[in-house]
Protein backbone atom coordinates (compact mmCIF):
# COMPACT_ATOMS: atom_id res chain seq x y z
CA UNK A 1 0.00 0.00 0.00
CA UNK A 2 1.46 3.59 -0.71
CA UNK A 3 2.18 5.46 2.06
CA UNK A 4 0.01 8.42 2.72
CA UNK A 5 2.62 10.80 3.75
CA UNK A 6 5.67 11.12 0.93
CA UNK A 7 8.09 14.14 1.95
CA UNK A 8 6.93 17.06 -0.37
CA UNK A 9 8.66 20.36 -1.97
CA UNK A 10 5.82 22.95 -1.52
CA UNK A 11 6.54 26.50 -3.17
CA UNK A 12 4.97 29.55 -3.21
CA UNK A 13 5.50 33.35 -3.97
CA UNK A 14 6.83 34.45 -0.37
CA UNK A 15 7.87 30.95 0.49
CA UNK A 16 9.08 27.35 0.26
CA UNK A 17 8.33 24.84 2.20
CA UNK A 18 11.30 22.00 2.58
CA UNK A 19 11.30 18.65 3.58
CA UNK A 20 13.27 19.24 6.91
CA UNK A 21 16.88 17.60 6.93
CA UNK A 22 19.19 17.66 9.90
CA UNK A 23 21.26 20.58 8.15
CA UNK A 24 18.36 22.69 8.55
CA UNK A 25 19.29 23.18 12.67
CA UNK A 26 21.60 25.73 12.77
CA UNK A 27 19.05 27.75 11.05
CA UNK A 28 16.43 27.00 12.63
CA UNK A 29 18.19 27.92 15.89
CA UNK A 30 18.93 31.43 14.67
CA UNK A 31 14.98 31.92 13.72
CA UNK A 32 13.73 30.69 17.21
CA UNK A 33 15.67 32.86 18.92
CA UNK A 34 14.46 36.00 16.97
CA UNK A 35 11.69 36.73 19.97
CA UNK A 36 13.21 34.34 22.07
CA UNK A 37 10.45 31.71 20.93
CA UNK A 38 11.17 29.04 23.36
CA UNK A 39 10.65 31.43 26.44
CA UNK A 40 6.73 31.58 25.60
CA UNK A 41 6.35 28.60 28.16
CA UNK A 42 2.81 27.74 25.84
CA UNK A 43 4.71 27.36 23.28
CA UNK A 44 6.75 23.85 21.95
CA UNK A 45 9.26 25.44 20.60
CA UNK A 46 13.07 24.45 21.54
CA UNK A 47 15.67 26.34 22.70
CA UNK A 48 18.29 26.86 20.14
CA UNK A 49 20.28 24.13 22.35
CA UNK A 50 17.81 21.61 21.50
CA UNK A 51 17.37 21.94 17.72
CA UNK A 52 19.04 19.86 16.47
CA UNK A 53 17.41 17.01 19.07
CA UNK A 54 13.95 17.72 17.96
CA UNK A 55 15.22 18.39 14.52
CA UNK A 56 16.04 14.57 14.48
CA UNK A 57 13.46 13.95 16.08
CA UNK A 58 10.89 14.94 13.30
CA UNK A 59 13.52 13.82 10.73
CA UNK A 60 12.47 10.54 12.30
CA UNK A 61 9.12 10.62 12.21
CA UNK A 62 9.26 11.77 8.49
CA UNK A 63 11.30 8.54 7.99
CA UNK A 64 8.69 6.79 9.27
CA UNK A 65 5.79 8.07 7.27
CA UNK A 66 4.16 9.06 10.15
CA UNK A 67 4.83 13.31 9.35
CA UNK A 68 5.89 15.94 7.11
CA UNK A 69 7.74 18.36 8.75
CA UNK A 70 8.79 21.38 6.94
CA UNK A 71 11.87 24.29 7.45
CA UNK A 72 10.20 27.35 5.92
CA UNK A 73 12.31 29.34 3.88
CA UNK A 74 11.75 33.01 2.24
CA UNK A 75 12.22 33.39 -2.04
CA UNK A 76 13.41 37.23 -0.81
CA UNK A 77 16.40 36.32 0.83
CA UNK A 78 16.74 32.37 1.55
CA UNK A 79 16.59 33.24 5.19
CA UNK A 80 15.11 29.93 6.98
CA UNK A 81 12.24 31.66 9.68
CA UNK A 82 10.21 28.69 10.69
CA UNK A 83 8.99 25.30 11.08
CA UNK A 84 5.77 23.71 10.48
CA UNK A 85 4.60 20.25 10.15
CA UNK A 86 1.91 17.83 8.99
CA UNK A 87 1.24 15.24 11.58
CA UNK A 88 -1.18 12.96 13.25
CA UNK A 89 -2.27 11.84 10.16
CA UNK A 90 -4.22 8.68 8.94
CA UNK A 91 -4.83 7.84 5.57
CA UNK A 92 -7.76 5.43 6.38
CA UNK A 93 -9.88 8.23 7.39
CA UNK A 94 -8.18 11.15 5.31
CA UNK A 95 -7.51 13.51 7.83
CA UNK A 96 -4.69 15.19 9.45
CA UNK A 97 -3.40 18.04 11.60
CA UNK A 98 -1.39 20.97 10.48
CA UNK A 99 0.80 21.86 13.42
CA UNK A 100 4.20 22.86 15.39
CA UNK A 101 4.42 25.94 13.22
CA UNK A 102 6.59 29.08 14.87
CA UNK A 103 8.49 31.40 12.54
CA UNK A 104 10.81 33.86 13.84
CA UNK A 105 9.53 37.06 15.00
CA UNK A 106 10.25 39.50 12.18
CA UNK A 107 8.27 37.34 9.81
CA UNK A 108 5.43 37.28 12.09
CA UNK A 109 1.73 38.92 10.71
CA UNK A 110 3.62 38.74 7.39
CA UNK A 111 2.28 36.83 4.16
CA UNK A 112 4.66 34.23 5.31
CA UNK A 113 1.87 32.22 7.41
CA UNK A 114 -0.65 32.85 4.96
CA UNK A 115 1.00 31.37 2.31
CA UNK A 116 2.59 28.33 4.50
CA UNK A 117 -0.92 27.30 5.63
CA UNK A 118 -2.56 27.60 1.86
CA UNK A 119 -0.03 25.35 0.44
CA UNK A 120 -0.11 23.01 3.19
CA UNK A 121 -3.71 23.10 2.75
CA UNK A 122 -3.70 22.99 -1.26
CA UNK A 123 -1.77 19.66 -0.31
CA UNK A 124 -3.81 18.58 2.21
CA UNK A 125 -7.16 18.61 0.62
CA UNK A 126 -5.67 18.53 -3.07
CA UNK A 127 -2.74 15.95 -3.39
CA UNK A 128 -4.00 13.84 -0.35
CA UNK A 129 -7.59 14.34 -0.56
CA UNK A 130 -8.25 14.66 2.53
CA UNK A 131 -12.11 15.27 4.11
CA UNK A 132 -10.65 16.79 7.47
CA UNK A 133 -7.61 19.15 8.38
CA UNK A 134 -7.27 19.78 12.08
CA UNK A 135 -5.65 22.62 14.28
CA UNK A 136 -4.29 22.57 17.68
CA UNK A 137 -2.95 24.99 19.70
CA UNK A 138 -2.52 25.55 23.95
CA UNK A 139 -6.03 27.63 25.57
CA UNK A 140 -3.37 30.34 26.63
CA UNK A 141 -1.41 30.87 22.88
CA UNK A 142 -3.77 33.57 22.30
CA UNK A 143 -2.04 34.63 19.26
CA UNK A 144 -2.34 31.30 17.66
CA UNK A 145 -5.92 30.78 18.42
CA UNK A 146 -6.37 34.65 16.77
CA UNK A 147 -4.33 33.24 13.56
CA UNK A 148 -6.13 30.20 13.11
CA UNK A 149 -9.37 31.65 13.41
CA UNK A 150 -8.20 34.17 10.68
CA UNK A 151 -7.35 31.43 7.91
CA UNK A 152 -10.79 30.51 8.32
CA UNK A 153 -10.83 27.35 10.66
CA UNK A 154 -13.48 27.31 12.81
CA UNK A 155 -13.04 26.66 16.59
CA UNK A 156 -14.99 22.85 17.77
CA UNK A 157 -14.14 23.08 21.43
CA UNK A 158 -11.50 22.54 24.09
CA UNK A 159 -10.33 19.51 25.28
CA UNK A 160 -9.28 20.15 28.96
CA UNK A 161 -6.48 18.35 30.97
CA UNK A 162 -5.34 17.32 27.47
CA UNK A 163 -1.37 17.05 27.23
CA UNK A 164 1.48 16.94 29.83
CA UNK A 165 3.75 19.55 29.32
CA UNK A 166 7.40 19.34 29.83
CA UNK A 167 7.30 21.14 33.60
CA UNK A 168 4.31 19.56 34.41
CA UNK A 169 1.36 21.49 33.64
CA UNK A 170 -1.33 20.03 32.00
CA UNK A 171 -2.70 21.90 28.44
CA UNK A 172 -6.01 22.84 27.53
CA UNK A 173 -6.34 22.31 23.72
CA UNK A 174 -8.25 24.29 21.28
CA UNK A 175 -9.19 22.48 18.54
CA UNK A 176 -10.17 23.98 15.08
CA UNK A 177 -10.67 22.47 11.72
CA UNK A 178 -11.27 22.77 8.10
CA UNK A 179 -13.17 20.44 6.27
CA UNK A 180 -13.39 19.66 2.76
CA UNK A 181 -17.26 21.38 1.65
CA UNK A 182 -15.70 24.41 3.21
CA UNK A 183 -12.14 24.39 1.46
CA UNK A 184 -13.02 26.10 -1.80
CA UNK A 185 -14.08 29.18 -0.12
CA UNK A 186 -11.05 29.31 2.77
CA UNK A 187 -8.75 28.47 -0.38
CA UNK A 188 -10.65 32.08 -1.75
CA UNK A 189 -10.09 33.68 1.45
CA UNK A 190 -6.25 33.01 2.25
CA UNK A 191 -5.78 33.85 -1.53
CA UNK A 192 -7.55 36.87 -1.33
CA UNK A 193 -5.37 37.54 1.70
CA UNK A 194 -2.18 36.96 -0.23
CA UNK A 195 -3.45 39.39 -2.55
CA UNK A 196 -4.36 42.30 -0.52
CA UNK A 197 -2.81 42.20 2.71
CA UNK A 198 -1.86 38.83 3.74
Amino acid sequence: MEAFLTPVMLEGEHVVLEPLQAGHADALAAAAADGELHRLWYTSVPAPGEMAAHVAGFVEQQAQGTALPFAVRLRADGTVVGHTAICNADGRHRRLEIGYTWYAARVQRTAVNTETKLLLLEHAFGALGCVRVEFRTHWFNHRSREAIARLGARQEGVLRSHQTLADGSLRDTVVFSIIEPEWPAVRRHLRFRLEHCA
